[in-house]
């Protein structure tokens, strides 16, 4: 089901998939609903929530000044109060692992259990990994998006996806096609300079059941992130799952396995 919620005039759509233990699961940047849910144990007794962030998907940009993994959290936290569903597991993929982080730690009475898969940020904003984007998104503020992806694909920057992430750069070179392109820019110069805005000793405080989904052959979200959260969550499991380049089939096995392996583990 697909519905909207509004926010200080910015109109937000949200999708609710299945039925039982609510998961809200958020997804990654320039991403939509339909990424937390390809992956998503609909087989299990449990409802898929998710919040699709502003200038995303079917959700309304708003002004771009606004755009900011804080701003994204605080969305969402207004969309769960206004369900009243009480703590939930709180799951994303890449910008929606940062999202979740956060609101752990900030809003900590909306969160029973955490997942967080594909990290791109630890704590520390404006991280190395986080490059791609901001280069992409440069481009696509200074130039038409053929020229932008006439010098993207001349880089560097994406010789060294080619040989090294080609799921990353697959994913790069979709966003010179998305539109509006302007929202595009900002949001990937605007997100990858920001952090979730919480400290390395906030998430040691944390003391919640998690999961950190965490793969190799990934430079926008290294294994080195997944294995580091997962050190400083006292409690939390890391499963490593096949990568999304080497055969997706097989990543969306894993990554289903390890999440409903988990939600039986931590029920309502």
């Amino acid at each position: 089901m697909t519905t909207h919620f509004q926010r200080h005039g910015v109109r937000l759509a949200t999708y609710d998939r299945g039925s039982g233990l609510p998961v809200v699961f958020q997804h990654g940047l320039c991403g939509d609903a339909a990424q937390p849910a390809e992956v998503f144990p609909f087989d299990l007794p449990a409802r898929c929530l998710t919040l699709e962030c502003r200038g995303h998907g079917g959700s309304e940009a708003g002004d771009t000044g606004h755009f900011s993994l804080q701003t994204f959290a605080e969305d969402l936290a207004s969309w769960l109060d206004s369900l009243a569903l009480g703590p939930v597991v709180l799951s994303g993929i890449s910008m929606g692992a940062a999202i979740a982080l956060r609101l752990a730690i900030v809003r900590p009475d909306l969160v029973q259990a955490l997942v967080l898969a594909r990290p791109a940020w630890i704590a520390e904003a404006g991280p190395a990994n986080m490059a791609p984007n901001a280069l992409v998104g440069a481009l696509l503020a200074s130039h038409e998006a053929e020229q932008a992806r006439a010098l993207f694909e001349a880089s560097d920057t994406a010789r060294d996806l080619a040989a090294n992430a080609p799921d990353n750069l697959a994913s790069l070179r979709g966003f010179f096609t998305r539109q509006p392109q302007s929202v595009t820019a900002a949001l990937l110069a605007r997100i990858s300079a920001d952090g979730p805005g919480v400290s390395r000793t906030d998430i040691a405080g944390l003391r919640i059941p998690t999961l950190i989904v965490g793969t190799e052959v990934d430079a926008i979200h290294p294994l080195g992130h997944a294995e580091t959260l997962a050190a400083l969550i006292p409690g939390a499991r890391l499963a490593r799952i096949t990568p999304k380049a080497l055969d997706k089939p097989r990543y969306v096995q894993d990554f289903r396995a390890a999440l409903a392996q988990f939600l039986s583990e931590n029920p309502a």
